[in-house]
């Protein structure tokens, strides 16, 4: 009686419920550490964490923004002087 109720808070057998955690802890803890989080010092690390996304972020639409006006310089008069040449024709 006490083992079924035992098995019963934990949702199955204890072992492998302990085994289940460890491995899923471990799996955890591996994603964690390639986004740069330390569990000693969680807190720092979730808001560098979140910087670095902010920076990530912004650093692509500036890289973005730069093609663009890079592409703008050559496009932009060269579609003006095609409309230009256009309504002349007409």
């Amino acid at each position: 009686m006490a083992n079924d109720q035992l098995s019963r808070f934990f949702g199955g057998s204890p072992v492998m419920v302990l085994v289940r955690l460890v491995i899923l802890s471990v799996v955890v803890g591996v994603i964690m550490a390639s986004l740069g989080l330390d569990p000693r010092n969680i807190l720092e690390s979730v808001e560098s964490l979140v910087l670095s996304l902010y920076q990530l972020g912004f650093g692509a639409i500036e890289s973005v923004w730069r093609y663009f006006l890079l592409g703008a310089v050559v496009v932009v008069p060269l579609w003006l002087i095609l409309r230009i040449a256009g309504g002349l024709r007409r």
